[in-house]
């Protein structure tokens, strides 16, 4: 199968630099899905669940956390506040961290200036669940 160019980066680190098949991400506007020779592209990402099938064939999982995603010449760059392996996370912790931004958002009013931030988190943790599968 055809490949293409994969980068994906976080302020902190190159989570992968290598050959792809494909990759699958979540966008402002729902998931996409890359593939060799897509159009030249570029969206801000959302919080979700990622795929990533590199060029041997294998996939892994990951969540993904805001950014942004551009395909150009054949080159694609995945530029990420977080990206974590499923391998990496910690599952007891992301629940935890569900448990508390749901807990969060119960008591708080819908207007309060927080309650953005604290559905953030829940989405956040609710992504590393997802991709601990």
């Amino acid at each position: 199968m055809s490949t293409f160019h994969l980068q994906i980066v976080t302020p902190d680190r190159m989570v992968f630099d290598g050959e792809a098949q494909k990759i699958i991400l979540r966008t402002v506007n729902g998931d996409v899905c890359i593939l060799p020779r897509h159009i030249d592209f570029a969206i801000p990402l959302g919080i979700g669940q990622a795929t990533v099938t590199d060029g041997e064939g294998s996939t892994r999982q990951a969540a993904c956390n805001s950014g942004m995603l551009s395909v150009n010449n054949n080159e694609v760059r995945v530029i990420a506040v977080t990206f974590e392996w499923a391998d990496d996370i910690d599952l007891e912790r992301a629940k935890r961290a569900e448990t508390e931004a749901q807990e969060r958002l119960q008591a708080m009013n819908r207007q309060d200036r927080d309650f953005a931030i604290a559905e953030a988190k829940l989405k956040r943790a609710m992504s590393r669940i997802q991709a601990k599968g």
